[in-house]
């Protein structure tokens, strides 16, 4: 009888819970026209440059920047999360579509299209890979080519994490100019410039168009092998872009052709080198070059600090707040039936050994891009806190208090409501605040999968080497922090009868 009525209202529950977490994920969104960019200055500008041409048009185009890498940026263009983003020929060939062994730009639109994909014509200019380094190291062991680093096999290699692992990145670079160098660390591309500056490494991979190339005096080593194909900027899309908004299409089709290399390198150094935001760059170069002036309002520190509040707050209280309604009765279920709380138990902790970048990346082909995986995902990171302290406090509670209570003949459900969970609250909150805290911290990563938050300028402040923007994400996350861990305290204060706190005030 007890069992059954468990079942019962655990089901209610489940449900209630199921209905809750559909009105989340299937919540439909106004048709904007989004387009997306990598997390690197370059595409960051390019993303603007074509969402202001957008907007020239219409003002349902947003730009949502600095996701991750390139498998992110195509998955969401395949999944309608985003409608165009800026690749580079060399990728979409070697990378996103190496399977297919393409020859040549004809084949490669043939093949774009058949996943519903368009290719615009090069914006040009040419964004190829290249090996860097110091210039008075270069002269000093008489490097010219990436051939004569075969005669120093201890240099210190940093290479940026994606160009570590891509299929026309190092390990076919190492294999096709058979180098010995073992000494290879990844590291953010925007970092790699101040490791080098400061010896912590010799030999950094270059993106040909970045700004840092002449600022630092950096000798560029020749591909005398011909390893690096070309890499034109173009834009992807998607097919039926055409149809929907071809208006606006159109104008952002307008830049192909306008691009040369000297105006994409100047283009990233006001950014990187000078501190202009790619919104003034992008606004800049269109009222030059298309007589489009773009009504650009500059965000205060307050403005954005309120913006990412908001988005950090969203993205935590909601997964938060689904947590606490499913993990407390799973919590019960776990105590009162043991073999399914060993299994409750071990699956929650399977998704807390997950690392959370990885998780965040696990649910893009779920929900895709935004703030929906993210929530999910600090979802599932915060079961286990709040389940296994429900767990430990009715287990903590003496057995003589249960057996009064049968003697009493108290229903199963009023022993529950009226004894154990009242009994367990303090655990249960400590419960809910370790999974509030830890919520908080991993929600930064957000960011890099579109959803916005503290995350934001803490990631935009790494690419741009801005210790100041780092801060503004940095700071407030770990105030929002010591804001929850007080909030929980007072709430123990008002919650927990007297009695049961004395032990903890002692």
């Amino acid at each position: 009888m007890r069992k059954r009525q468990y079942t019962r209202y655990f089901s209610i529950y489940i449900l209630l819970v199921s209905f809750f977490w559909i009105s989340i994920i299937y919540s439909e969104e106004d048709r904007l026209i989004k387009i997306g960019s990598k997390k690197f200055t370059e595409s960051v500008i390019l993303g603007e440059i074509a969402t202001q041409m957008g907007k020239n048009i219409s003002e349902k185009v947003i730009h949502i920047k600095e996701l991750g890498g390139t498998r992110i940026l195509w998955n969401s263009l395949l999944r309608a999360d985003i409608d165009i983003y800026p690749e580079y020929t060399g990728t979409i060939i070697q990378e996103i579509l190496a399977e297919h062994h393409i020859q040549g730009e004809i084949e490669l639109e043939k093949t774009l299209k058949s996943f519903g994909i368009q290719m615009s014509k090069p914006l040009g200019f040419n964004n190829t890979y290249a090996l860097g380094m110091k210039r008075d190291l270069a002269e000093k062991l008489d490097l010219k080519n990436i051939s004569d680093l075969k005669r120093y096999p201890d240099l210190k290699f940093g290479l940026t994490n994606e160009f570590l692992d891509r299929g026309d990145g190092w390990p076919h670079l190492k294999k096709h100019y058979n180098l010995p160098q073992d000494n290879v660390r990844g590291l953010d591309h925007d970092l790699a410039y101040r490791g080098l500056e400061s010896d912590a490494i010799d030999i950094i991979d270059l993106y040909s168009t970045d700004a840092e190339i002449e600022y630092y005096d950096l000798k560029v080593l020749s591909d005398d092998q011909k390893f690096f194909t070309d890499y034109k900027a173009v834009l992807l899309y998607r097919s039926d872009l055409q149809k929907h908004n071809p208006r606006v299409l159109k104008n952002i089709l307008k830049l192909e052709d306008t691009i040369n290399e000297f105006i994409m390198i100047e283009m990233n150094g006001q950014v990187k080198l000078y501190g202009l935001s790619e919104k003034q760059v992008a606004g800049e170069f269109l009222k030059r070059y298309f007589n489009i002036v773009s009504p650009i309002q500059q965000d205060t520190f307050l403005k954005r600090l309120m913006s990412t509040t908001i988005d950090h707050l969203i993205l935590v209280l909601i997964s938060l707040t689904a947590a606490i309604l499913i993990s407390i009765p799973l919590g019960i279920l776990s105590f009162h039936h043991k073999k399914a709380g060993q299994i409750i138990l071990g699956i929650t902790g399977i998704f807390q050994t997950i690392p959370s970048l990885a998780l965040l990346v696990f649910m893009i082909p779920l929900l895709g891009i935004g703030a929906k995986p993210a929530i999910f995902a600090l979802f599932l990171y915060s079961l286990l806190p709040i389940i296994r302290n429900t767990y430990s406090g009715l287990s903590d509670i003496p057995n003589s208090i249960r057996e009064s209570s049968v003697v009493l003949g108290i229903s199963t459900i009023t022993r529950l409501r009226r004894i154990e969970i009242p009994l367990a609250t303090r655990s249960i909150l400590a419960g809910i605040k370790t999974s509030a805290v830890i919520n908080i911290g991993t929600a930064t990563l957000g960011a890099l999968i579109g959803a916005g938050g503290y995350g934001q300028p803490i990631l935009t402040g790494i690419r741009l080497d801005n210790t100041t923007l780092i801060l503004e994400g940095a700071i407030p996350a770990a105030c929002l922090a010591l804001i929850a861990q007080g909030l929980f305290d007072l709430l123990e204060l008002i919650i927990v009868p007297k009695g049961l706190r004395i032990g903890s005030e002692a």
